[in-house]
């Protein structure tokens, strides 16, 4: 309605500006070109309090049609400037500039990660990926919930790039880059949303790794049977972790320490080995991660893909690197980097 108005705006002061240039041009006699009369009917619409530049002084004629093209300017003019006035104001309200700019960023992200929910839960998973430096997308039902975190934690969601809108709705996941994703999250409050955040993800990207947040056993039965690659009960985490304090304080400590340390970030983390990857047929003793990139090897698990799915704890350096697999590892994250750029096939490598 409002784009409506501001066509017909835009039609009636056009139109006024060209019979006003062709009456002063008529009216003024031979001596009035078309640029003078042109110009004559832009100043007087706008009102902008030139000298005339066709006279009328001694053409009452003339200026009648002056009188009318004032008072008929300055009702279109009014009218215009109203409408522009208002049509910028809805722009801005619906989209505004910093929006539609947070908007071209996520455009440009691929390889990401979508959080759908920014409660308790999900503002902790962003938290966890912003220290890590894993790009991310959060989508959020309401903006006030965005500008709390913000205020509260300006170091962590200060340049958070989000999506306003439920994430439920496949336009909403398509805002947040889902195409370009390489997982999401989904920990709304609500386990009947998240199952649908599952299922229209999983329908659209069979690939990609999807975490689902489930408060009931049930949920968390539907939510892998509708093709999510993992769920988490916050409840029965918390439950563990009191009773890990409990028994084995000194461990929770040490794992409290290296994820809280800020000097250096501490991470469990897999390094991918692909079919092609330069350090397939080798032994661990020969990569000699631990000398070579300071991270220390906890793991060798095979991927799904392999008929076996061997996990090796505590590999022995005798064993032969396969392709397929990913090496467990502990260590700061710069280092674990460096690992899987070295651990790339030769060709991504270079």
């Amino acid at each position: 309605m409002l784009r409506k108005r501001l066509i017909k705006a835009g039609i009636m002061l056009l139109s006024l500006i060209v019979i006003s240039s062709a009456g002063y041009r008529l009216l003024g006699g031979s001596s009035v070109g078309f640029l003078q009369a042109l110009y004559m009917a832009v100043i007087t619409v706008a009102g902008v309090g030139y000298g005339e530049i066709v006279e009328t002084a001694a053409n009452p004629a003339l200026r009648i049609f002056n009188i009318f093209v004032v008072l008929f300017g300055v009702a279109v003019t009014v009218y215009v400037f109203s409408v522009v006035a208002a049509f910028i104001v809805e722009v801005e309200a619906t989209n505004p500039f910093w929006r539609r700019r947070m908007q071209n960023k996520i455009n440009e992200l691929k390889g990401h990660y979508i959080v759908c929910g920014l409660g308790d839960t999900g503002r902790h998973a962003v938290e966890e990926l912003h220290k890590t430096g894993t790009p991310c997308v959060a989508v959020e039902a309401s903006e006030e919930n965005i500008k709390k975190w913000k205020e509260l934690h300006p170091d962590i969601f200060g340049d958070m790039l989000y999506v306003i809108g439920d994430a439920t709705e496949e336009e909403i996941l398509e805002k947040a880059g889902i195409e370009r994703a390489r997982g999401l999250i989904t920990v709304l409050p609500h386990d009947k949303d998240n199952l649908v955040v599952t299922v229209v993800a999983r329908q659209r990207f069979p690939g990609m790794r999807i975490v689902a947040r489930s408060a009931e056993q049930k949920f968390s039965d539907r939510m892998l049977r509708a093709g999510a690659n993992a769920t988490v009960s916050p409840s029965r985490i918390g439950g563990l972790r009191m009773a890990s304090e409990a028994i084995r304080p000194d461990v929770v400590g040490f794992l409290d320490l290296m994820l809280k340390e800020q000097s250096q970030t501490l991470r469990v983390e897999e390094v991918e080995i692909q079919e092609a990857s330069r350090w397939v047929g080798k032994t661990l003793g020969d990569l000699n991660i631990h000398r070579q990139y300071n991270l220390l090897v906890l793991a060798v698990k095979q991927a799904a893909g392999t008929s076996s799915k061997k996990l090796w704890v505590n590999p022995p350096e005798s064993l032969t690197v396969q392709g397929d697999t990913a090496i467990i590892v502990l260590g700061d994250l710069n280092d674990i980097r460096q690992a899987r750029h070295d651990a790339r096939p030769a060709l991504i490598a270079t």
